[in-house]
């Protein structure tokens, strides 16, 4: 008789539920570093703009989380080259990129 418990079972989930909890905190999280890109005025007027069109995207409730992280993407990765764009926003659009591009379906 040893002095050692045994932990119970623990019952395995399926990965659907969480996974897409997951991908919509992702998303809410784009959201809010795309709203501080859209309220700093010292950020250029088009980057500002393709920032509102990304929050659109990601908005998109009719779409799967995958695809308006991937319509999303599409937008800021065009004006992500802009040379006039603060270094600021430039690590704060790639790190909103690198979040949605792990989201998947």
């Amino acid at each position: 008789m040893s002095n050692e418990r045994k932990s119970p079972k623990i019952p395995v989930q399926l990965k659907t539920k969480p996974m897409a909890y997951d991908n919509e905190a992702k998303i809410r999280q784009a959201l809010m570093l795309l709203m501080r890109i859209i309220n700093d005025s010292s950020i250029p007027r088009n980057i500002r703009r393709a920032a509102t069109q990304a929050v659109r995207a990601l908005s998109d409730k009719s779409l799967s989380p995958a695809v308006r992280a991937a319509n999303a993407v599409g937008i800021l990765d065009e004006v992500s080259q802009d040379p006039n764009m603060p270094i600021h926003a430039r690590t704060t659009l790639w790190t909103i990129i690198t979040l949605l591009e792990t989201v998947k379906d």
